[in-house]
């Protein structure tokens, strides 16, 4: 077994595996070093439902500091994939994205449940295009690797980023920043503020911004060059009731608008041919309107519980107009609109029933509905127009319990299991319901040998949910997939904690994976239908790799990396359904290997300090879409270099930076001109959305 290969070959890296995030500083403060202890902070993260050291947690996670969001620019969640060894995030659309964690969990279309879970402030996500929200008030940003199902639920069978918002105080704080770079006019201006309304008894945080950029992407057809724009505005508040008897509410409310574009593609001769000329018949336009309340409930039952409610309702009205053929011949134009409402509720207790024992216990509940209605005018056919309306009702139930059993003092064994029900309503022209039912556990053993030295072993099965196909689809509905993951990693750093490392190998075992989508011959003919599908199993394994070294007072380094093999080893639902063979035994848009690294130099300017920062991300060539039975498109490979210069006086900073320094080409998104011909229209060529170009650009900042 090739698994087997690996293990033997990795021990001796894993016997040096560890791992740690700098923690946010003070102004004036070296990046990342306590001025009292010279020792690096521990950085808490709450990957298992509770607060605890990230070196101490048996799970791969790379916990993302709102220091580190500030240096690296990190302006909206999904870049947090260029720090994450495999994480892989790719968007051609404002309102969805593309992800997957080692491989596993692929969503490129975002009526798909993502099988990498979205949370913020522990609130479940619906859909992808959270991801592309800008990083406001975000206080830390946890990635999750491997299954999460047993603490986060279904929909992680790939792994969990989990968003955490800054909440307010007894202490009046706030910040103001301001973005601007070019040669796309792209900006960001935003401020928060937090501090107490009745101290002791009522805190208060109120953060809004704005961001605009007009991307890199033009339309010579319609003399737009502003074709892959977005502007989004944001305004976020929190509420902190310090309660009698100990509690704390906390209610968190926000709304959000984008106006974006829907996916948006340039003809191209081949995967290394670069156009960033999108010259389509209609402007792409895709308007987002999100709004969402949720409640918390901190509450200790006794000096051994701890009980934690949540309710939260979220709600996304969207609609959208583009040329339905991505090409300027005019054939199709299409439109669409819709509403996703989603509320949840989960209870938890939290019980440390004796000095090695505790447990962690709760319920689940969501409901949601979707209401969705596309339209597509035939123009070839003198503006025949045909108009679908889609319903769906969906509810989940869970139910979830770990234990923690401290066998020794430096042995511990966690077990959970998780248990789901799922039922999806959907109608349409035709009515059909899926339904599913999964015990998802997991388990993990980890050893250590200090307070600075650990390894663990952990196996874990996660599971997503499935979903329903609109008339004429071959199968009407599909089924979730599930993986098992088979994981030993390790965590050490040095007794002042200047250097860490941690690292992991991993193998999953992936049945019915939801794969790319694809378009099928209608039952009964007429023609062909775009379908979701099971295309089969696959396998990933892999070794990543995460490393922080303050080297000197004033030099900083840090990065990643990871390294894998993700195939498809089965494809026989695929062929059943559509009935054609995949060309290529590899997972869409996802590389086998990934890189980043950062390094920080201060130099004491006066009363202030400057910051030097260079950076580095790449990633490996990648398949894009296609529906040929023969050709497979390759994307190559890339980096990525990035710098700034960060002048910090007091609470002030300012700084001048550039991404994508060396202005590297690289598609975003492919999708092989096989599909156009698979759905029976003419095409010129193949699509293509390249990545953002080079940005030059200034920060400011003030905290107070």
């Amino acid at each position: 077994m090739r698994f087997a290969t690996i293990l033997a070959t990795s021990v001796a890296t894993l016997a040096l595996s560890a791992g740690a995030a700098a923690a946010q500083t003070a102004p004036g403060q070296t990046p990342g070093v306590d001025e009292d202890s010279s020792q690096v902070e521990d950085v808490i993260v709450t990957a298992r439902k509770r607060s605890e050291r990230l070196a101490d947690v048996p799970v791969a996670v790379t916990a993302v500091t709102e220091e580190t969001i500030e240096r690296r620019q990190l302006t909206s969640v999904r870049d947090v994939a260029a720090i994450t060894p495999g994480l892989n995030i790719n968007s051609d659309a404002a309102g969805r994205a593309f992800l997957s964690i080692r491989g596993i969990g692929t969503t490129l279309l975002d009526n798909v449940q993502p099988g990498v879970g979205i949370f913020v402030d522990g609130v479940y996500q619906a859909n992808t295009s959270y991801l592309n929200s800008p990083t406001l008030a975000v206080e830390q940003i946890e990635v999750l690797r491997g299954p999460q199902s047993t603490l986060f639920g279904q929909n992680t069978l790939g792994g969990a980023i989990n968003v955490t918002t800054k909440q307010p105080s007894d202490e009046m704080e706030g910040r103001l920043t301001a973005t601007y770079a070019d040669p796309d006019n792209y900006y960001i201006v935003g401020g928060t503020v937090a501090g107490p309304i009745i101290p002791g008894v009522l805190q208060g945080r109120i953060s809004a911004g704005t961001q605009s950029r007009d991307g890199f992407i033009e339309n010579s057809l319609l003399g737009f060059d502003d074709a892959n724009r977005l502007k989004q505005d944001t305004v976020r508040g929190s509420l902190r009731w310090l309660a009698p008897a100990d509690a704390v509410v906390t209610v968190n409310a926000y709304y959000d608008t984008v106006d974006g574009t829907g996916p948006l593609y340039a003809l191209t001769t081949g995967p290394t041919d670069y156009r960033s000329d999108a010259q389509t018949n209609v402007r792409s336009e895709a308007l987002y309107d999100y709004s969402g309340v949720n409640l918390k409930l901190d509450l200790p039952i006794t000096t051994s519980t701890d009980m934690t409610a949540l309710v939260s309702y979220d709600r996304r009205e969207n609609e959208g107009s583009s040329d339905g053929d991505f090409q300027p011949l005019p054939l199709i134009e299409s439109s669409t609109s819709g509403v996703l409402e989603t509320t949840s509720a989960e209870i938890r207790f939290d019980s440390e029933w004796s000095d090695n024992f505790s447990t962690l216990l709760g319920v689940f509940a969501s409901n949601q509905t979707s209401d969705q209605t596309s339209t597509n005018t035939l123009v070839f056919l003198g503006g025949l127009q045909t108009t679908a309306t889609a319903l769906s009702d969906a509810n989940v139930l869970g139910v979830f319990g770990t234990a923690f059993w401290d066998i020794q003092p430096d042995l511990e064994l966690t077990v959970g299991l998780r248990y789901d029900h799922q039922e999806i309503d959907f109608q349409s022209v035709i009515n059909s319901t899926y339904e599913a039912e999964e015990i998802q556990p997991r388990i993990a053993l980890r050893k250590k040998f200090d307070e600075n030295r650990m390894v663990y072993a952990s196996i874990a099965r996660g599971f997503r949910g499935g979903g329903t196909n609109g008339p004429g689809a071959p199968n009407p509905t599909y089924d979730g997939d599930s993986v098992w993951t088979y994981e030993i990693g390790s965590k050490l750093a040095t007794a002042d904690r200047a250097f860490s490392l941690q690292g992991a190998i991993f193998y999953n075992d992936y049945s019915d994976m939801i794969g790319q989508n694809s378009l099928a011959p209608m039952v009964g003919g007429g023609g062909i239908v775009g379908i979701n599908l099971n295309t089969g199993d696959a396998e990933s394994y892999g070794v990543e790799i995460e490393f922080d070294a303050q080297l000197t007072d004033a030099w900083s380094v840090r990065g990643g990396g990871m390294l894998q093999r993700a195939r498809i080893t089965d494809d026989s639902r695929y062929v059943a359904t559509t009935g054609r063979q995949l060309p290529s035994d590899r997972i869409p848009f996802n590389p086998d290997w990934t890189l980043n690294l950062q390094t920080d130099y201060v130099v004491p300017v006066g009363r202030g300090e400057l910051t030097f920062t260079g950076g580095v991300i790449g990633k490996g060539d990648r398949v894009g879409a296609s529906l040929s039975e023969t050709f497979s498109p390759k994307l190559d490979s890339y980096f990525l270099a990035n710098a700034s210069i960060i002048y910090r006086l007091d609470n002030l900073e300012m700084a001048v930076f550039s991404n994508n320094l060396f202005e590297e080409e690289y598609y975003e998104s492919y999708i092989d001109s096989s599909t156009l011909t698979v759905a029976g229209l003419p095409a010129l060529g193949s699509l293509g959305q390249i990545g953002d170009g080079r940005r030059v650009g200034v920060r400011v900042g003030y905290s107070f």
